[in-house]
């Protein structure tokens, strides 16, 4: 399987071969540098750290900066591991390049990324609560949640809300992945991606696109 760290750039429009608008996402992908190669015999199992977007030495720590140097590169930003199966035949060694020619014959591919956050939600917001009648009879409590926890509805485990009651909370800022995304365009020379439909996180965030683990049933944009 296939994995690049990259940065979102942001959205545009393209044409497809029926001559239909399609909103597509342009991903940086690469080039991700080998960091470190593990295996079954020296750490117990086999998976490939790799290494995107230079950071000023200032930035990082000694270590950080001697674990780069052993794969004569400079530290970087954004380092991630690629777990492999047991069985898989080792095919980078310690400081080579991965670009965007990995995905020349994927079709989709999955995105993980860091969703934008939206900080503290009520329930309409988080869970989207249609919230209390806009005229007679209510007041001040439009946007309220409404009963969160009763003896009656659970009788006999106290009357406390219940595990996983949607109430207002933190919102956004967590990992999400978004899968089969329609591998559109692959610019070998700018180190691009372009991908059908959004892809979490803000333009210049960080995400991981690695090919699709169930492909078959498109994103739909």
């Amino acid at each position: 399987m296939a994995m690049l760290l990259g940065k979102k750039v942001g959205m545009t429009q393209v044409y497809d071969e029926l001559g239909k608008l399609v909103p597509v996402t342009v991903i940086q992908a690469g080039p991700c540098v080998v960091m470190q190669v593990k295996t079954a015999e020296t750490d117990g199992y086999n998976a490939v750290q790799v290494g995107f977007d230079e950071v000023k030495p200032l930035r990082r720590k000694n270590p950080q900066i001697g674990h780069a140097q052993k794969a004569d590169t400079t530290a970087k930003k954004f380092v991630k591991e690629m777990r492999l199966p047991d069985d898989a035949e080792q095919q980078h060694k310690v400081g080579d390049s991965i670009t965007v020619s990995v995905f020349a014959e994927n079709e989709f591919v999955d995105v993980i990324g860091t969703s934008k956050g939206k900080g503290f939600a009520g329930v309409m917001k988080r869970h989207g609560f249609s919230g209390f009648p806009a005229s007679h009879g209510t007041e001040r409590k439009h946007r309220a949640p409404g009963s969160i926890s009763s003896f009656a509805s659970d009788a006999g485990h106290g009357g406390g809300p219940k595990r996983g009651k949607k109430m207002a909370g933190h919102m956004g800022n967590r990992r999400v992945t978004t899968k089969n995304h329609k591998l559109v365009a692959i610019d070998e020379e700018k180190n691009l991606l372009v991908v059908k439909g959004p892809v979490p996180g803000p333009a210049g965030g960080y995400c991981i696109v690695r090919s699709a683990k169930k492909a078959g049933v498109e994103q739909k944009a």
